[in-house]
């Protein structure tokens, strides 16, 4: 579903509108890895700069500065976790443990995609230069076939 209508855009989520939009990238020319890190880049940033701000707004007495808020989303959400700064509210632990929990599937899903997307582009060029594994396997087998029916027919005779 392409949104061109503004007003149908205005009511479409931020990860609805990332989603539409790497849909009709691989559609119109496959997901490339330059495409995918420019979404994780941002996906990244919005998220270091959201989780640090709303751990400063939970947990002021350890996070005196939204910067530190954000060092802290940031070293959080790439699994590095320094140990430097720790949430001590139980509500800065439960932000901190989703933030490191989407952190870790969305790498996963990213990950998967990106190898996704190199095999297809791997499969695709094999396929247009005409050396596809299976197509010659298929040959094969049916040569094979053509020739198992020939001896039986002549045995038959």
């Amino acid at each position: 579903m392409v949104a061109e209508d503004p007003m149908l855009m205005a009511r479409q989520s931020m990860p609805d509108r990332i989603l539409e939009w790497m849909t009709s990238r691989e559609q119109s020319r496959g997901l490339r890895p330059r495409d995918a890190a420019a979404v994780i880049s941002v996906i990244w940033i919005l998220s270091v700069i959201l989780f640090g701000v709303l751990e400063r707004l939970v947990d002021p007495k350890t996070f005196h500065t939204v910067w530190l808020g954000m060092w802290w989303a940031l070293e959080t959400v790439t699994t590095v976790g320094y140990g430097d700064v720790v949430p001590q509210t139980t509500a800065g632990k439960l932000i901190g443990s989703l933030l490191l929990l989407g952190g870790l599937a969305f790498l996963t899903v990213i990950i998967a995609m990106i190898t996704s997307g190199f095999v297809a582009r791997f499969q695709r060029q094999v396929i247009h230069e005409g050396m596809d594994p299976y197509e010659a396997q298929l040959r094969e087998l049916t040569e094979q076939i053509a020739a198992l029916k020939a001896d039986l027919n002549n045995e038959q005779r």
